[in-house]
């Protein structure tokens, strides 16, 4: 499965007789929904005339999988809601939601942490940042750190892809100095990629960075394009500084705000401390939404779509979710409902994990 392409095609052809058609067009859909785990209204198939040939059923499901934050005019998260207050659009028509989850469930993230020269007063703040993100999330949750420079690294951690001890993380970010240049586009290609080992169905990554970029084989749209082509949210803590004339805060924030994430620009110590816990407690407070779109001719059209949400009594309410999906992007949708075995081997320390990512 290449990375960015996670929606998966169930095709069953199945030879029946038409005594048998009416359960087994049942039982396909109940099958779909045992698969995604979290479905809740799949509408059953049509059924079709009897006739004493045998016929082949064939069941499709491609499912685009949203998570979504709902906050009112104060910023504060709206719990409560059901299926019934959301509606989602793909390029302005409305489509049947087929899943519907609310709950803390835990999250897979990548720490993408600059070591650049650029960076060298920053990494305490840095440092302070990845704490109190390890510390105010999920206990559940999985984390792991990708450090760069001119180079990227992702960080032993005793030989495991992930970790949930923040002391294991901390030790992992000081074992690189603050030097070089910077290929921000290459680690956050990297973070996407090693987030295919995780089987949980939500992953994110969490980019702490001045956004300049000066070492990258990726160029920046390729880089937005894969972002947007996978179903991964990215968080930015944009460290700017009035020396550094490389940054580029601007790609930080269209990252974020491809995906469903946010870009923050704290200015000091205590302010990149409140970022990461905001970050922790956005990612636990979401309701994921998916639906099964119709066909379409082109497999690798970018498709937009919004999500909106009616209530009584709560006033005017902001809803964030990404922007849209890739066609040919998404066939992993399902497989994330019943975990991911995307990969099957993991070697820490090494500047790429195994998959080719152009």
């Amino acid at each position: 499965m290449e990375l960015g392409d996670p929606r998966m095609r169930l095709n069953y052809q199945i030879p029946v007789s038409s005594c048998h058609l009416s359960m087994l067009s049942i039982a396909c859909v109940f099958i779909l929904a045992a698969l995604s785990g979290k479905t809740q209204s799949f509408s059953p198939a049509t059924m079709p005339p009897a006739s004493n040939e045998p016929h082949a059923i064939s069941v499709t499901s491609e499912l685009v999988v949203l998570p979504v934050n709902v906050t009112d005019a104060n910023g504060n998260f709206v719990p409560g809601l059901t299926e019934n207050n959301f509606h989602i659009y793909e390029e302005k028509r409305l489509q049947n939601l087929s899943v519907f989850q609310r709950e803390d469930a835990p999250v897979s993230v990548g720490l993408i942490v600059d070591h650049s020269g650029s960076m060298e007063l920053k990494l305490p703040n840095v440092i302070t940042a990845i704490s109190a993100f390890a510390n105010s999330g999920n206990p559940e949750d999985e984390m792991f750190v990708v450090d760069f420079n001119d180079n990227v690294v992702i960080e032993p951690l005793d030989g495991k892809p992930f970790t949930s001890n923040s002391l294991e993380l901390e030790k992992a970010l000081e074992a690189v100095s603050a030097h070089g240049r910077t290929a921000l586009y290459d680690a956050v290609a990297e973070g996407l990629n090693h987030l295919q080992l995780s089987h949980l169905q939500r992953k994110a990554l969490i980019v702490i960075s001045d956004g300049g970029d000066n070492a990258s084989q990726f160029k920046r749209s390729e880089i937005l394009a894969l972002a947007r082509q996978s179903q991964v949210m990215i968080y930015s803590i944009v460290l700017e500084d009035e020396f550094s004339k490389e940054q580029d805060p601007k790609v930080l924030r269209q990252l974020s705000a491809d995906t469903g994430g946010v870009a923050f620009f704290p200015d000091s110590q205590q302010s990149v401390f409140e970022s990461s816990t905001q970050i922790a407690r956005d990612l636990r407070e979401q309701y994921v939404l998916g639906f099964v779109p119709e066909k379409h001719g082109n497999g690798n059209m970018y498709r937009k779509v919004q999500v909106t949400v009616t209530t009584l009594g709560k006033g005017k309410l902001h809803v964030r979710t990404r922007a849209g999906y890739s066609v040919a992007s998404e066939r992993g949708a399902l497989a994330g409902l019943v975990g991911n075995s995307a990969l099957s081997s993991f070697t820490s320390g090494t500047n790429k994990s195994g998959i080719n990512l152009r």
